[in-house]
């Protein structure tokens, strides 16, 4: 991420042609616009509907109007001895498939000794054909830090105020925390859009607001469906059992926190095995909670897209909005479905498996990854080897102790008192079964009592958990089996 002074070196430098990846075409523009005054160095700007013209702060002086196609333009630009800055405006659609238009940008390039002239192409993507790649210098505009984010709230709010004629916006200290951490990895304008929907509907910041700035950011960045998040993660450490997890996460708190205080390692993060509805997800929300961070989920099978190349880029996206979102969790659902052996040494499966690899062992920032998996057997064994996540757990059924617990979390949820219930009894009733199996018999059981007009009671549920054939059962082997593996090669749960 790069700023004036970022951009002022590629310059001094000499790099004949840059590449600014941004939505934000205009502060791009004043960001060169204030180079190109300390250099001392004329800046031109070029759209395909405007042309070229000057580029000055206040009145633009327009000293070229035609020029508006892009062979015209770089012949122009050509032919010029005077050494100038020219920004060109979208131009990733002049570069597919137009030889005349690389030919003449190559020409440009390699006569920069002779007229330095500065190339940069501002787009919002742009991959630059190879013959051009190695002349070039890419950045990206840097993205505004927590304490920007929350000066461009406060200005959006005086503003609505000095609109409203002096009303003051009503918040809390927590809320506005919330919503700047809610912004977090969003342009300048972004931020300010989002912020000024937030206030407009009612004069206040609440956390009523905060669920549509998460889900129209997510929309912005396109990664809805990929990543969803959870920024109320406190109820998440209410999970059944799973003890030794527990302890192993308490004991790493601080040194994930706040790592500069004690000298060690900051953690990675975890893999967790486990029977279908046995917790896993829910152990995986505990992490958050346990530690109050916010919560990425990464739904793996969400990732693939049937052009070349947009699977790993959408992992990259959501891997850098983690690390924009840090500290934080990040939990990849489902493992085993974004990166399953057996999809040949070139498949998209292969390549996404390279970037999360390279993530996992050169990332700085505080992102504690949290990985599912039903079946550890599909995963390829360069990702699970030692030294890939801290730990391997293996989140096994619920013995009676836990499946007591779980009924009564899930009686609570329902507005049910768990000690008007035989919880003793129905937990040995229920012996192998899931904790998504438990929740399941007591929903049913409140939908027979309702169709009977009956208050629930222990009668109910154990009558749902008497017709319920457990996956323990119906796929006795295969538990047996994982089982098995996990013995000698996780740690338990629980």
């Amino acid at each position: 991420m790069a700023g004036s002074e970022d951009l002022a070196l590629m310059l001094e430098t000499r790099v004949p042609l840059v590449v600014v990846e941004t939505y934000e075409e205009k502060r791009a523009l004043e960001l060169l616009l204030k180079v190109a005054r300390q250099q001392r160095c004329p800046l031109y700007r070029w759209s395909l509907t405007d042309g070229l013209s000057r580029e000055s702060f206040g009145v633009q002086v327009h000293e070229q109007t035609a020029h508006c196609e892009p062979v015209a333009l770089l012949t122009h630009i050509k032919q010029q001895v005077e050494a100038a800055i020219f920004a060109l405006c979208d131009f990733h659609p002049f570069l597919a498939d137009e030889p005349r238009h690389i030919r003449l940008i190559k020409d440009i390039v390699l006569n920069h000794n002779q007229v330095p002239h500065t190339l940069v192409l501002i787009s919002h993507r742009l991959d630059l054909p190879p013959e051009l790649a190695r002349y070039s210098a890419a950045m990206r505009l840097r993205l505004p830090d927590e304490a920007e984010i929350l000066g461009l709230i406060r200005e959006e709010a005086r503003k609505w105020s000095e609109a409203a004629g002096g009303g003051r916006i009503k918040t809390d200290n927590r809320t506005l925390q919330q919503l700047v951490t809610n912004l977090k990895g969003l342009t300048h304008g972004e931020v300010r859009r989002l912020a000024r929907g937030a206030i407009v509907d009612d004069g206040a910041i609440t956390e009523s607001d905060l669920p549509a700035v998460n889900k129209a950011k997510f929309a912005l960045m396109d990664m809805e469906g990929v990543l969803s998040f959870e920024y109320r993660t406190e109820t998440f450490a209410d999970v059944g059992g799973l003890g030794k997890l527990k302890a192993w996460l308490q004991e790493r708190r601080q040194a994930f926190l706040k790592p500069q205080d004690n000298g060690l390692d900051c953690p990675k993060g975890i893999l967790l095995l486990g029977v279908q509805g046995g917790g896993k997800s829910l152990a995986a929300k505990a992490v958050a909670g346990l530690w109050s961070l916010p919560l990425l989920r990464l739904d793996m099978g969400a990732l693939y897209n049937k052009y070349f190349g947009e699977t790993e880029r959408n992992l990259r996206e959501a891997l850098k909005l983690a690390e924009l979102m840090s500290p934080c969790v990040l939990w990849l659902d489902e493992l085993e479905k974004g990166m399953a052996a057996g999809d040949g040494d070139n498949g998209p499966a292969r390549r996404v498996l390279g970037t999360l690899l390279t993530w996992m062992a050169e990332r700085r920032a505080a992102v504690f990854m949290v990985a599912t998996s039903n079946d550890i057997r599909e995963l390829p064994p360069e990702l699970v080897r030692k030294g890939r996540f801290d730990e391997i757990f293996f989140v096994d059924l619920p013995g009676v102790a836990v499946r007591r617990d779980i009924l009564a979390i899930h009686l609570q949820k329902r507005e049910h008192d768990p000690g008007n219930f035989d919880l003793p009894s129905l937990a040995q009733r229920c012996a192998g079964f899931s904790g998504a199996e438990i929740e399941q018999a007591i929903v049913a059981a409140l939908y027979s009592a309702a169709a009977r007009q009956e208050a629930l009671s222990d009668t109910h549920i154990a009558e749902q958990m008497d017709k319920t054939n457990p996956l323990s059962v119906i796929m006795a082997e295969k538990i047996a089996a994982l089982r098995h593996w996990a013995r000698e090669r996780a740690v338990m749960a629980d």
